[in-house]
């Protein structure tokens, strides 16, 4: 992600000044820590067309790459009806917490979850800001050790099961040496200008899959299982969907950074933005399961095979672009931390840096030793889509807007948000509950080894290195 929500407290202090409340002080306590975190440049508002570009690079992410793996869980047919599903939701839910924030007055997620549910609301908000970022920390460290390992067999020639190929030595090595010195870093504010970088690298790598989907399609065999309309697995595949369109945490930041915001602007830049991300994953879902349909892993890019020149190009953007986003997301981790359990008696000052350097050393181990505990993105993608995006997407903004808002529950203004409600509640239930039934299952995948329609090949190897 581009963007995090602890920056926009900073911008809130700017447009809409303080606001007395119990939580208020704790949202805003850190200001003097956040201007010297994000810099002391004031933030500019920006048009529509600027507010669309950061809003979709908020949006898109490594989530995309478990899009054909989605679709085979949920069915083909059923699959690409969901995914426009969720980011119809997505795109209504997002609407609806700006108009949350002008009804209280609150124009941050902290806010309105403090104005909706009080001290309660708040600290469950903070409990999900943690679990997001850090499962998807959890999963950036999977797609470094699914990618580059094969980028190093591929140059190296060694064995798979060599050291410098095995994924517990090539993810420490990035962590000790890329990881932990960026995160340790206060100043993380210029990593947020990579955005358009990685998108550049995104649409590369949707570039390459498309060109692939030939090729490929005359090695890979077929399945009982391919293009099938349904398959049992929904709710899977909807958090995983969840976890790829999950932006809310940027909301109020974009929403101010808007020239002149309205809730007309932001209902008009979130459909475009929210409809632009839908057509990439789209287009990423497609083209990834017309190669591979039923073999189609969590991590679209372990179904290449090694000697794959232009994959393994792709897999080494796709690690630079994850390995650079790693730290904003352990950013967001340590401040809830830092607000929530060790500055919670005095908030107004910033810890010192042994506590600093130990609560990020901590949540990068944590993170590093639970991703080590499975090299199945899928079941990632899945965990964080059922436990913390689709909360944080679904069921809390619309409970907020239920609660802030007058009128009877079934009216016609508040049907709409309590049938998302209900969809949130039930996916989020039901998708952890089917997760740990069925997780011996879920999680499985081919890591470390070649998929074997890339061994049984034979005059197609040439044709699949070269790049035209």
């Amino acid at each position: 992600m581009a963007f995090n929500e602890t920056t926009g407290i900073l911008e809130d202090r700017r447009r809409f000044g303080d606001r007395s409340s119990s939580i208020d002080s704790a949202e805003n306590a850190p200001f003097d820590d956040m201007k010297q975190l994000i810099g002391d440049e004031e933030p500019e508002t920006t048009s529509l067309k600027w507010a669309s570009f950061n809003y979709i690079n908020s949006v898109l992410g490594s989530g995309v790459i478990g899009m054909p793996y989605a679709l085979h869980e949920a069915g083909f047919g059923l699959g690409l009806l969901l995914l426009f599903l969720v980011a119809f939701i997505t795109d209504y839910s997002l609407i609806l917490m700006v108009r949350a924030g002008h009804l209280c007055g609150r124009y941050t997620y902290q806010g309105i979850m403090e104005a909706a549910f009080g001290r309660p609301g708040y600290i469950l908000l903070s409990i999900l800001q943690f679990v997001y970022p850090f499962i998807a920390m959890v999963s950036y460290n999977v797609i470094v050790g699914d990618t580059v390992t094969k980028v190093i067999v591929r140059i190296t020639g060694c064995e798979v099961d060599d050291l410098i190929a095995r994924r517990e030595f090539v993810v420490f090595v990035a962590t000790l040496l890329i990881t932990i010195p960026l995160c340790l870093y206060r100043d993380i504010a210029k990593l947020a200008k990579i955005s358009f970088i990685s998108l550049l690298c995104l649409a590369f790598i949707m570039f390459s899959v498309f060109v692939r989907v030939g090729p490929m399609k005359e090695i890979v065999p077929s399945h009982s299982d391919n293009w099938r309309f349904a398959n049992w697995d929904i709710i899977p595949a909807i958090g995983i969907m969840a976890f790829a369109f999950m932006c809310h945490h940027n909301t109020f930041l974009l929403y101010t950074s808007i020239d002149e915001a309205s809730q007309k602007k932001w209902d008009r830049v979130t459909h475009v933005s929210i409809s632009t991300s839908a057509i990439v994953a789209f287009l990423f879902g497609i083209s990834g399961y017309a190669t591979f349909a039923a073999y189609s892993q969590g991590d679209l890019l372990e179904n290449y095979c090694f000697d794959d020149d232009l994959m393994n190009f792709c897999r080494i953007l796709f690690s630079i672009q994850i390995l650079l986003t790693f730290p904003i997301e352990c950013f967001v981790s340590r401040e809830v931390l830092e607000l929530t359990v060790f500055r919670r008696d005095d908030i107004n000052v910033p810890i010192s840096e042994r506590a600093h350097y130990l609560i990020t050393l901590a949540i990068i181990g944590a993170s590093y030793i639970i991703s080590m505990a499975t090299d199945c993105l899928g079941v990632v993608l899945e965990l964080n889509g059922v436990l913390a995006a689709v909360p944080l997407a679904y069921l809390l903004p619309a409970g907020v807007y239920l609660r802030l808002e007058e009128g009877s529950l079934l009216s016609r203004k508040k049907l709409p948000a309590l049938c998302v409600c209900i969809f949130g509640l039930m996916v989020a239930t039901l998708g952890t509950l089917f997760l740990f039934w069925d997780f011996d299952e879920i999680d499985t995948c081919s890591h470390g080894q070649a998929m074997f329609y890339c061994e049984n090949r034979t005059h197609t190897s040439t044709t699949l290195v070269d790049f035209h």
